[in-house]
């Protein structure tokens, strides 16, 4: 090596990653969310909490309207409730389930055919399905009280058909009417509640990718087999959707049984309505309301866990 040439140069060390900086957000944006959510939370304590709160401490105080009202922690009060009133919650969850039943059975086939078989008219049978809605629940119920009419066309085809006759030996409704008995009491709520049963069965079976019947189809699967393979088992959030949504304010509904019923067809919501307006025996009124939440509560929560869903629509 001659003296001119310069000495190799020592072979270059690897540059060192530059370290991303992540830069903390500031306690300004940290809180939006909170901010964005206080709106609801004070809706929620305003509007449900509290009321909750008073209605829970109404319901263990004693006095009358007269001499006014104070906490005793009378818990007696519940006792007696469910004492005097058992069987109208009996027959309230029997005509709400009975209702739900209804609601599943006609409701999923009407979804089915709007999520996969309406093609261009899906908005239009949408609108219908909600049309009810345009109306008031009272109207509404009040119609099914001249549908159901003695010696109106409904009865009379019915008795053609001896339906109620079978209907009758049930105890559902009488030898030759329909209206006052059990069985107008759960037509009216199936027909007010189908509704929220057929909209969120549509939102779960429209979710559902149609490759997936074909690759059941490519498999030999039959019609049948595809509905309780694939379609089924993708629509349960939609059916544990439709019967919470149906079955629980089902169960404390009070309007269908006064204007379809009579005195042997009234639900649970009928006497609370009753005590709280008429009677104005408030704690009585406000057990009967905890109890009532009290087992839909622990029968949604049964359900839900026996459904085998992980999601809701």
């Amino acid at each position: 090596m001659s003296l001119t040439e310069a000495p190799p140069a020592p072979p270059s060390q690897p540059e060192e990653p530059q370290r991303l900086k992540l830069r903390k957000p500031s306690t300004r944006k940290r809180l939006v969310p909170y901010w964005l959510l206080l709106p609801g939370i004070l809706w929620l304590l305003v509007f449900f909490a509290l009321p909750l709160v008073y209605q829970a401490s109404t319901s263990v105080q004693t006095g009358s309207l007269e001499r006014g009202f104070e906490v005793t922690w009378h818990f007696q009060t519940y006792v007696d409730a469910l004492r005097d009133y058992y069987p109208q919650f009996i027959r309230s969850l029997l005509y709400a389930g009975t209702a739900t039943i209804l609601c599943l059975l006609l409701g999923y086939p009407l979804a089915y055919l709007i999520a996969f078989k309406a093609g261009r008219w899906r908005n239009l049978v949408l609108v219908l399905v909600i049309a009810p809605f345009f109306t008031s629940f009272l109207i509404r119920t009040l119609a099914w009280k001249t549908i159901l009419a003695d010696g109106g066309a409904v009865v009379d085809v019915l008795n053609t058909l001896h339906v109620l006759d079978v209907t009758s030996w049930l105890g559902w409704t009488e030898s030759n009417r329909v209206l006052a008995t059990p069985m107008a009491v759960v037509c009216g709520l199936t027909y007010n509640f189908l509704p929220f049963m057929i909209l969120p069965l549509y939102t779960s079976l429209e979710r559902i990718d149609g490759r997936l019947h074909e690759a059941a189809g490519d498999l030999y699967a039959t019609p049948a087999t595809t509905f309780r393979k694939v379609t089924l088992p993708l629509s349960m959030p939609g059916v544990v959707s439709g019967t919470l949504l149906t079955f629980i304010p089902a169960s404390g509904d009070y309007v269908n049984a006064e204007l379809l019923g009579s005195t042997d067809t009234k639900m649970v919501g009928s006497i609370i309505q009753s005590q709280f307006l008429r009677v104005l025996d408030y704690p009585t009124a406000a057990a009967l309301s905890f109890i009532l939440m009290a087992v839909v509560l622990l029968a949604v929560t049964f359900y839900i866990r026996r459904s085998g869903t992980e999601d809701l629509v």
